[in-house]
């Protein structure tokens, strides 16, 4: 039994996100709430929403027991990239990308034995 939950169109780099949810995959949900609580990043906020709102869905949905919960997949997917404009030099333009990501946790019940 498995319960997921999605953020899309977070305004942080899909790379900056990643870097976090490296972090916390395979982990049980209480660990990976404490390593995020203290992780000094924009992304370990988000992802820990992204966390909680699993664990309240596999509780709610599927009423699984959140004590014996882990994250199974964790993924952080590129969502669109708006382009902005930086004059330059010269009379040019630069192109400013601001990427956004969609952050996906599935979290699981720990096989007992």
């Amino acid at each position: 039994m498995e319960a997921k939950a999605v953020a899309r169109y977070l305004r942080i780099s899909p790379r900056k996100a990643r870097q976090v949810v490296d972090l916390v995959r395979g982990q049980d949900v209480g660990d990976a709430l404490s390593t995020l609580k203290f992780t000094p990043r924009k992304a370990a906020r988000l992802v820990e929403k992204v966390v909680n709102s699993a664990v309240a869905n596999a509780e709610h949905n599927n009423e699984m027991e959140p004590d014996n919960l882990y994250i199974k997949k964790a993924f952080v997917d590129e969502g669109p990239t708006m382009k902005r404009w930086r004059a330059r030099a010269f009379g040019r333009a630069t192109m400013i990308k601001k990427r956004m990501s969609h952050i996906t946790i599935v979290v699981g019940e720990k096989e007992e034995g």
